[in-house]
């Protein structure tokens, strides 16, 4: 009793350091912490509070079981990225953000089917592990998150080291690819494009080869061509043409090479090797897929990892915190506060590469919600877009409640920024209490997001402050829980069980 009465007080202890206080269904949270900047209580998170934050979640029961098989994980870190850092000029930070939530809202139309015909005809259709860190992408101009990775390598007298490159880490792509030398038209990159030449290991993919025909037509919805180099029919190779539906694009070489993610070494990894490329992706090396067909990383690593892998999403965006993706199942290397909470994870056989699920009911604050778009089926969750999109009768309900809970503590409202409707005025207030949404999800499971998922800082001195969460057009478009509202989460894809997990975590890891 005794011991378990310590771990609980270091856990508040904790809490307090982090300044933001749980109240039933609402949150206390700084302004600070909204704007992503850690205070001097939370840049120095004790080694103690972790291993309490790690034994409370062991006491609850998330972590391996007594005799269950162990399987060894990876773990790589996860940023948000950007080649600098949000403008402190009101004007200079106006600018950037629009442009950063028109990009988001590309994406997410890109989702969408295009017109009442298409909606009408989808209608009638519808071992091992490793962790690396997951970091903000801020520094590299999106608001989505990327990991490093290590590319081809070099052997006894031939070839460099391996390459390091940035990659946004996507659960809406299947295809990992990255810019590479000779480059007919690449945009500005943070890191040096991978140079083929320099590893020993690459090489290109045959165009007889199922991986240029099948596979790459369900990762990318067209297969590959062949080309030749030199004239000679040795040297046939497969080339990739990759389409976004926000008009990014990336094309060239499909190939092969060794990855080192963490500490773990990948050989024979096919990945698109791009030499011409355009669009949303910041100052980033490419794109790292974590869809469901067989070219992504989920897939070709399943022999190894299970076909699991989860992530927590730091909320912070500078300084040194960083949070985690893990590939393969072994819950040792999650720091979970509460128990993973399962849901089924459903497929759409029209969009194959997505992971769905289903939405039963919603609380703001505690109060249930009533509206015509809860319990539809097929809400997509995607690491790549931002900010969540509710069917319209959905959002209304969620905003009028906010509205009157937010509101009755006197916040006076701000015009709308972009694609976010609801702002207030937040001058002057160190603090601000924050009812939070929660979900519940098909088979019971509840997941609450967290205070930093709910309020999106346009201005620094608080004076635009907006909720984090947009409509969509038309009640029958696919809903999209965003990577700002997953902020703060553990969530466990498993792609052998068909369930998705969710669970409360600190993902700012330092």
């Amino acid at each position: 009793m005794a011991a378990a009465a310590r771990l609980l007080l270091l856990r508040v202890l904790a809490l307090l350091a982090a300044a933001q206080a749980v109240v039933g269904k609402s949150a206390v949270l700084s302004l600070r912490e909204l704007d992503g900047r850690r205070g001097a209580a939370t840049e120095t998170r004790s080694r103690s509070s972790r291993y309490a934050d790690a034994k409370l979640a062991e006491m609850l029961g998330e972590h391996k079981k007594a005799g269950a098989a162990r399987r060894a994980t990876t773990v790589l870190e996860l940023k948000r990225h950007s080649l600098i850092a949000i403008p402190d000029d009101p004007a200079a930070r106006d600018r950037y953000l629009r442009r950063l939530l028109a990009a988001d809202e590309s994406r997410a139309n890109s989702f969408q089917l295009r017109d009442d015909n298409d909606r009408a005809a989808a209608a009638a259709t519808r071992s091992g592990s490793a962790e690396v860190p997951l970091t903000s992408g801020i520094r590299f101009q999106t608001l989505n998150y990327v990991t490093t990775i290590a590319l081809g390598g070099g052997s006894s007298g031939f070839g460099s080291p391996a390459a390091n490159l940035t990659v946004i880490v996507d659960t809406g792509s299947d295809l990992t690819w990255v810019q590479c030398k000779p480059c007919s038209a690449c945009y500005a990159q943070r890191d040096p494009l991978f140079d083929p030449a320099g590893s020993a290991t690459y090489a290109a993919v045959r165009c007889n080869a199922s991986a240029c025909a099948a596979s790459l037509k369900a990762a990318t919805g067209t297969p590959g061509s062949c080309g030749t180099t030199g004239g000679g029919g040795g040297n046939e190779r497969c080339y990739y043409a990759l389409a976004y539906g926000d008009g990014s694009f990336s094309r060239g070489v499909l190939a092969t090479d060794t990855v080192a993610l963490g500490g773990a070494s990948l050989d024979g990894f096919v990945f698109g090797c791009g030499l011409s490329n355009r669009g949303l992706f910041g100052g980033t090396a490419g794109l790292m897929g974590f869809g469901r067909t067989e070219l992504s990383l989920v897939s070709q690593t399943a022999s190894r990892y299970g076909g699991i892998f989860s992530y927590c999403l730091p909320a912070v965006t500078s300084g040194d915190a960083s949070g985690s993706l893990s590939l393969g199942g072994d819950a040792s290397s999650y720091r979970n506060t509460t128990p993973v909470a399962y849901t089924r994870m459903i497929a759409d056989p029209a969009q194959p590469p997505f992971y769905f699920l289903n939405i039963t009911g919603a609380a703001v604050g505690g109060t249930t919600l009533a509206a015509q778009g809860l319990g539809a089926t097929n809400v997509l969750i995607d690491s790549g877009t931002v900010i969540t999109r509710l069917a319209p009768s959905v959002y209304r309900a969620v905003r009028a409640e906010f509205t009157r809970q937010f509101g009755a503590a006197g916040y006076p409202t701000a015009p709308g920024f972009s694609i976010l409707d609801t702002c207030y005025d937040l001058t002057g207030h160190d603090e601000v209490k924050v009812p939070l949404l929660t979900l519940r999800l098909e088979g019971g499971a509840d997941v609450t997001v967290d205070a930093a998922g709910m309020l999106f800082v346009v201005r620094k001195d608080g004076s635009q402050v907006c909720l984090a969460m947009a409509s969509l057009s038309y009640e029958d478009q696919t809903p999209i829980i965003g990577n700002y509202q997953q902020k703060n989460k553990r969530v466990v894809y498993d792609t052998v069980g068909s369930r998705l997990g969710f669970a409360d975590e600190d993902c700012n890891y330092v």
